[in-house]
């Protein structure tokens, strides 16, 4: 049997807090399968294609990650890939409320899977995915706090 978790988010873009959280989860279990989450009800910069692409790429030194798009029930889709985990990041006391709300609403959904919290690196606390795209959006350097890649498909977008 293996200790199988899944790392959801939307991943628009993929940061280098995300990275350092996907990095340590991946020293603790066998397999770790990054869902980016399609979420219509947010109007993503990348596509959902692009996302995994990009993701998938940031993370392909990482032997036991694979890097999936879904569009389903965050929990049936956890159960489809036998995940047992459900892995969610805390960068802030802010981000408490909510997570804690969804991890009670998936223990409902979902009683068999668990859900475990991990906080990023201290240097990597402050990031969210939406500062990046505003900082990129107003033609600021974002390249210390994603890939190179990830810097490179902002870039574009924004002058695109």
């Amino acid at each position: 049997m293996h200790n199988i978790a899944i790392y959801p988010g939307t991943f628009d873009p993929v940061t280098r807090g995300h990275t350092d959280l996907i990095q340590r989860a991946a020293r603790i279990f066998d397999k770790v399968f990054v869902a980016v989450a399609e979420n219509p009800d947010k109007t993503p910069l990348f596509s959902l294609d692009e996302r995994v692409f990009l993701t998938s790429k940031v993370l392909t030194k990482i032997d036991n990650v694979e890097v999936h798009g879904f569009n389903s029930l965050l929990a049936d889709y956890a159960k489809s890939i036998g995940a047992k985990v459900i892995l969610r990041g805390l960068r802030a006391v802010s981000d408490f409320e909510f997570e804690f709300q969804l991890a009670g609403m998936n223990r409902k959904i979902a009683p068999t899977l668990e859900t475990m919290f991990l906080t990023p690196a201290e240097q990597y606390a402050y990031i969210s995915s939406s500062l990046v795209k505003e900082i990129a959006r107003l033609q600021g350097k974002v390249a210390d706090f994603v890939d190179p890649l990830v810097n490179d498909a902002l870039i574009k977008k924004y002058k695109g």
